[in-house]
């Protein structure tokens, strides 16, 4: 693609305060000064910016950092973050050489030009400079070497200069590709896939937390994630960074929407809300290997199994991998209306320890992948009415899981010894009171006890 013409102009006339502030003061200073990245980007696809703010300047960091009392520099790749709101990373134009893994260069050297400084970039879409004329108007002119504004007008996402040594020098850019790709739907130059598919191999070497970092910004940031999963999929990115997720692909399944394993979780995530398609991208990994008569016997264990190794492996907080590993385990619940009002106090017991609202998120993206219909919007509605019913009338039992009575009273009233007899005189009195609630007092349950 050709390039822009330089000083092609472009007005940002919404620039948030924070930001011009920031731009102001190092202009200012007498310093070159420009936004880059998604900033840049995002405006000219027609989609407002909302998250993370980049700035690159001639000014060195430590000329950066003087400038702002709440600044801070602690790399050497000469990025200075400033406080919002928003916050505004300001890098040093830079140049870089030697990636020997295939992360960090080995070398970094500022006080380059700007065309310099974007010329180390990704895609071509991410070199784009709008360098400020005017910041009380917005005015401003574009710095666009690599023809990024065409590419971005083709919907071609390529990679600046050589393929194959923008991979190499990080190998986090395969998924990054794919994650551009499939948010902004865009196709993929041919040289660049044919060096993401040859070099995929290598995304194996990126720490779990960056892979994390990325996966996260498709799930929670695209409006279909889908499109990306899918693309890691054709490069062969997929099965190397979530074998698990990549092992659904032929696996067949009945329901009403056609489709195998992975074309399924691909459509629950799609229907998910935002924050719970992590869960919904792995809860039926366990299917891969659980396929028995045509029934996926176990899946909700093996998977809840399978997906805390993965989560693992990302480095997902533990907190938020126990709620996730916890919907994947209890996600096969088969609720109808003829349920009893004890069955339901069952549920409520045996998912006490469960996020229900995630749990619930992802039982209706299931449904809605698996092609259940209405009815199934309407037995969940209904059992979500039903627990709030029950745990209205009982919320010592249901939530707090309390009888009347405890094991110091089976002692001091009928003589027990302490042991594990005692669990199981407790056990049998909630049953007994879950099924019919009005024994939930301390003679009633004694008189049961005794019965022993």
């Amino acid at each position: 693609m050709a390039a822009e013409p330089p000083g092609a102009e472009l007005s940002y006339p919404d620039l948030p305060e924070g930001v011009r502030r920031v731009l102001a003061t190092i202009a200012d200073a007498g310093h070159e000064v420009a936004l880059v990245g998604g900033s840049v980007r995002d405006p000219l696809l027609g989609i407002r910016h909302g998250g993370d703010w980049d700035a690159a300047t001639s000014a060195h960091p430590e000329q950066v950092s003087a400038l702002f009392p709440d600044a801070s520099w602690e790399n050497r790749f000469g990025t200075v973050t400033i406080a919002g709101p928003p916050t505004v990373e300001v890098t040093s134009y830079r140049a870089e050489d030697g990636y020997r893994d295939r992360r960090r260069p080995d070398e970094v050297r500022f006080g380059v030009s700007l065309a310099e400084d974007l010329a180390r970039r990704d895609f071509t879409v991410n070199a784009i400079a709008w360098v400020p004329e005017d910041l009380g108007t917005g005015a401003g002119s574009l710095q666009d070497p690599f023809g990024g504004r065409a590419d971005l007008a083709a919907r071609v996402l390529r990679t600046v200069g050589d393929p194959r040594a923008r991979f190499e020098e990080d190998a986090l850019r395969l998924v990054r590709a794919a994650r551009f790709a499939g948010r902004f739907e865009m196709t993929i130059d041919p040289a660049t896939e044919q060096a993401a598919i040859e070099l995929a191999p290598s995304a194996a070497t990126v720490s779990g937390e960056r892979v994390r970092d990325e996966l996260l910004r498709i799930l929670q940031l695209d409006p279909k994630p889908s499109g990306a999963l899918g693309i890691l999929e054709r490069l062969g990115i997929l099965r190397v960074i979530l074998p698990e997720l990549a092992a659904l692909r032929g696996v067949p399944q009945s329901k009403a929407i056609p489709g195998d394993a992975l074309d399924h979780t691909l459509a629950a995530v799609d229907a998910a809300p935002p924050d719970a398609r992590l869960v919904a991208m792995l809860h039926d990994i366990g299917k891969a290997t659980t396929l028995r008569g045509g029934h996926f016997i176990g899946h909700d264990t093996v998977g809840a199994e399978l997906a805390a190794g993965v989560l693992q492996r990302l480095r997902i907080p533990g907190a938020t991998a126990a709620r996730i590993v916890g919907a994947i385990r209890h996600h096969m619940y088969d609720y109808e209306p003829t349920w009893t009002d004890a069955a339901v106090r069952r549920f409520i017991r045996r998912t006490a320890h469960i996020d229900r609202r995630l749990l619930f998120d992802l039982r209706r993206a299931d449904n809605a992948a698996s092609g259940v219909g209405p009815i199934g919007e309407e037995n969940q509605a209904q059992l979500e009415a039903r627990i709030v019913e029950q745990l209205a009338g009982q919320p010592d039992l249901l939530m707090h899981r309390r009888l009347a009575i405890d094991g110091h009273d089976l002692q001091s009233e009928l003589g027990m010894q302490p042991g594990p007899e005692i669990g199981a005189v407790l056990d049998r009195l909630t049953e007994a009171v879950l099924d019919d609630p009005s024994l939930n007092r301390r003679e009633a349950l004694l008189e049961l006890a005794r019965q022993r």
